[in-house]
């Protein structure tokens, strides 16, 4: 089977991140201290606004309004879990899509 060029994951990519630097949609993360920056670095490289909004009340007022919410559970404290968890519900009440990353765990 030949496949047509535009079906290549290399061009699905390509075209994914050409979408991405057009919408440069806001990315909330909520992440361990340790990869915070790079976190914020990678998404501005890529065109997206990460922010960092961690304390409770203004997490879940932030995860209504981003367009993607990232949770990583590195390094977790009961604010940052107490955090995350209103981000989640807020998120999945706005039907915010988000991404658990669960570093640590299990291993």
């Amino acid at each position: 089977m030949i496949a047509r060029p535009d079906e290549l994951p290399g061009a699905t990519a390509a075209a994914s991140l050409q979408l991405l630097k057009q919408h440069s949609p806001l990315i909330h993360c909520l992440t361990n201290d340790v990869v915070q920056t790079l976190t914020a670095n990678v998404l501005l490289s890529l065109g997206a606004s990460p922010a960092m909004v961690v304390e409770p009340s203004e997490a879940a007022q932030f995860s209504r309004l981003a367009d993607g919410v990232l949770i990583n559970i590195g390094t977790l404290t009961a604010a940052r879990a107490e955090s995350m968890l209103a981000a989640v519900e807020a998120a999945n009440q706005a039907a915010t899509p988000w991404v658990l990353d669960p570093v640590a765990v299990g291993g």
